[in-house]
């Protein structure tokens, strides 16, 4: 036979189970299987050492992939060279393994604890205390829009202020809400990471009050005030008695939405248990308010029959005043701006322009009526601005009145609500025709 260091390939696939030398430390391992591997052996610090080179390939037939007796044998002349240099090419090769891991680890670690994956973490966990479901698709699709392409990819530590800058200052003046919301659904989702992480120290850099402030002007600076269309208030017992010729739960739910001066919102979710009849008011939960207090509502004899005629209409089992056509669901928001559309063309002959519009020839909406109620009290009564706001449940703006304003003044809006159901009122001749 050769000798160990000329041997060929195919005098070595010839041996069978065991540990078969190659020659200057290679050796060919058999297994009892069959399977073949090479092995280096090697002597550093008066330590004995092996390891595997991998798995060979003596002939043609052999699995692709495994390293020829050449390959063997240039391998192991790279790993004699090192230890000849005292390096030892097994410990080499566990650090850099290890080094590796670590590499990956980080880059895992990192990937998870990047915006994007923040993001979709706080957003998972705050979609139980939003009241509206669509919420946190809005906070997504923002999100996904404007900061993703920026800062999706960044580890929350490494997000820079000119990052934020640079991704709110294109819109800042073109879409000044959603850059106002995005901004701030930056900085909730970083003060989030921050705390999962632990991580103190860091200032957050959507922070608005001491930065962002000083480059982006003030967004009510730029923002211009879209009023909602209202009807005139000259016009209301008109539009009232055209809404009386019309039949079902919508123009219930319309007409106690004018007489209640409430939102659409608080209106269509409505459920019989808010109602007090003996006391006569309507107690609006927190959840379902704008500004998270409970709000109650003097309910007149007029708002009071607009609720006899819901019982009457009152699908069995549906906790909802004004219930929708699906079971145990309320009106859907549509269903008010709809029949305020289709008022407007009651009648008309064609070309003729709708009718219920507001000053400038808009289009009424049914918010608009909440406007329609404060334009009233503003220009035909002597009720307070203060009572006003709190017939709309507006929240005070001066700190100092709200601090010292504890009751909700239900009496004193009593006679308001009476007074402004009694101008709402058509004359009856009108109700009985409608308008011409």
């Amino acid at each position: 036979m050769a000798t160990k260091q000329s041997a060929t390939p195919l005098e070595l696939k010839r041996l069978g189970e065991g540990i078969h030398p190659a020659g200057d430390g290679l050796y060919l391992q058999v297994s009892k299987s069959g399977t073949r591997s090479w092995l280096y052996r090697y002597q550093i610090a008066g330590k004995r050492r092996a390891m595997g080179l991998g798995s060979a390939k003596l002939t043609d037939s052999d699995r692709a992939g495994g390293l020829s007796l050449k390959q063997a044998r240039d391998k192991r002349d790279e790993y004699r060279l090192k230890v000849s240099r005292g390096i030892d090419p097994l410990a080499e090769r566990e650090a850099q393994k290890q080094a590796e891991a670590a590499e990956q680890a980080k880059a895992e670690s990192q990937q998870s604890e990047t915006f994007e994956a923040f993001a979709g973490q706080y957003i998972k966990t705050k979609r139980a205390e939003w009241k509206n479901t669509k919420h946190g698709d809005q906070w997504e699709n923002t999100l996904r829009t404007y900061a993703y392409p920026t800062i999706g990819s960044v580890h929350v530590s490494e997000i820079k202020k000119s990052q934020v800058f640079d991704l709110l200052e294109p819109i800042w003046t073109t879409k000044t809400e959603t850059a106002s919301r995005v901004r701030n659904r930056i900085e909730l989702v970083l003060d989030f990471s921050y705390a999962k992480l632990e991580l103190t120290g860091i200032d957050n850099p959507a922070r608005w009050r001491g930065y962002l402030d000083k480059l982006l002007p003030k967004p009510k600076k730029i923002t211009k005030v879209r009023n909602h269309p209202a009807l005139p208030i000259d016009e209301m017992p008109a539009f009232i008695a055209a809404l009386r010729l019309h039949e079902g739960m919508s123009p219930l739910a319309l007409e106690f939405l004018i007489l209640t001066a409430a939102r659409t919102g608080e209106v269509l979710g409505a459920k019989w248990e808010e109602i007090d009849e003996v006391a006569q008011v309507w107690k609006v939960p927190p959840e379902r308010m704008k500004g998270k207090r409970e709000h109650q509502v003097p309910l007149t004899p007029a708002a009071l029959a607009v609720l006899e005629k819901a019982k009457n209409l009152r699908m069995e089992n549906n906790p909802y005043i004004f219930g929708g056509p699906r079971k145990e669901m309320p009106l859907s928001n549509m269903s008010l701006n709809q029949l305020v559309r289709g008022m407007s063309c009651d009648g008309l002959n064609e070309g003729e322009p709708p009718r219920w519009r507001d000053a400038k020839g808009q289009s009424i909406v049914p918010h608009g009526f909440r406007s329609a109620f404060r334009d009233w009290v503003a220009e035909r009564t002597e009720y307070s601005e203060t009572l006003a706001e709190m017939a709309l449940a507006h929240v005070i703006k001066n700190q100092t009145e709200a601090a010292y304003r504890r009751g909700n003044m239900l009496e004193r809006r009593r006679p308001l609500m009476a007074d402004w159901a009694t101008f709402c009122e058509p004359p009856k001749s009108e109700q009985e025709t409608g308008p011409n």
